[in-house]
């Protein structure tokens, strides 16, 4: 027992005062990785591009606890000031457009974002070698593409076809050419759908069908409700992330992916049936559209290797990290 008290005070040392650089800060999963790096002593410099008052970066007052730099992923002077100005050590590069429907519909602004915008971060770590010591790099379930054989592993064949899909899989390929051409220490994290308190993008099933039912209203379905899909807890995603970065001080671990998931799929019937059953809606049956266009039919991961190299697991099975999120969204919006 006190080995273990030992170690989990070494890890929150670990973060203290170390300057990091977090890309992607006012989105859901940057709010909260902001958050918890603040917690354990972290001096956090965070990109932002739009200030959003809806983001919990704002909504939870971190933003006035970090170094703000403002700009965006595709201009490479701003990236290289934030890193060398601020002499960055830990960099988590979560900055992206993250929504297929917008990259279907105008994908340049997506390749510019997700592919200029992570060779750009890779080659200002590199030429500051000597202050960024470890880097992650969210990639994502869709730089797989679509393979018949599920779980997805991280040896599988990385071969996205569809505008979003393509620039995970670009984006994942530069973090790997920057590891075996100059040995920059970064990993890489592929994760399937996320969900937590604060996501406002209302066409991802989980708020969407939260807030739907907080109106009494059915939820929407824009596929046919068959799509399969990976759902982890923000929290659980977090910690994954924080503990590969501690992981990175290790050389043995520089360039290698790692899949984030609590290996527990459902598609998206199920999972509109499983909140509305939280929430008391058993009755109210989803409005299923089926207008999905360049999506994946059926996803999901295996985490084995983090769990026997990383020695990481998920805390929360679905119903809990869902029923945590219902009751942000209630907070949220009867305000």
């Amino acid at each position: 027992m006190e080995s273990l008290v030992i170690m989990d005070i070494a890890k929150d040392l670990f973060w203290h005062n170390k300057r990091v650089f977090v890309t992607g800060a006012t989105g859901m999963i940057g709010s909260w990785l902001v958050n918890s790096l603040l917690k354990k002593g972290a001096y956090v410099v965070a990109l932002v591009r739009d200030a959003d008052p809806m983001s919990l970066l704002f909504l939870s007052g971190d933003i006035s606890r970090v170094s703000v730099v403002n700009g965006a992923l595709e201009d490479f002077y701003t990236l290289e000031r934030a890193i060398n100005e601020n002499e960055i050590d830990t960099v988590f590069h979560l900055g992206a457009q993250t929504i297929v429907g917008t990259a279907y519909r105008f994908p340049l602004s997506t390749f510019e974002t997700n592919v200029r915008g992570t060779y750009n971060l890779m080659e200002a770590c590199r030429i500051h070698e000597k202050l960024v010591k470890r880097i992650v790099i969210a990639s994502s379930d869709k730089a797989y593409g679509d393979h018949e054989e599920l779980p997805y592993t991280e040896d599988m064949e990385l071969k996205g076809r569809h505008p979003y899909d393509v620039s995970k899989t670009i984006s994942d390929f530069m973090a790997q050419t920057y590891h075996h051409t100059y040995g920059t220490p970064v990993a890489i994290t592929r994760c399937g759908n996320v969900y937590g308190g604060g996501d406002l993008n209302w066409s991802r099933i989980v708020p969407g069908t939260i807030r739907a039912l907080l109106s009494g209203q059915c939820p929407i379905v824009r596929s046919d409700g068959t799509f399969v899909r990976d759902y982890i807890y923000v929290i659980d995603v977090i910690s994954a992330y924080m503990q590969i970065a501690e992981h990175l001080d290790d050389e043995i671990t520089h360039g290698h992916s790692y899949n984030v998931s609590n290996e527990d799929p459902k598609n998206v019937l199920e999972m509109v049936a499983i909140i509305g059953k939280l929430m008391g809606f058993e009755n109210l049956k989803p409005d299923i559209q089926n207008t999905a266009i360049a999506e994946i039919h059926d996803q999901c991961l295996s985490a084995e290797k983090a769990r026997n190299t990383l020695n990481w697991k998920p805390t929360y099975d679905l119903v809990r990290g869902l029923k945590e999120t219902i009751e942000w969204y209630r907070s949220f919006l009867k305000n």
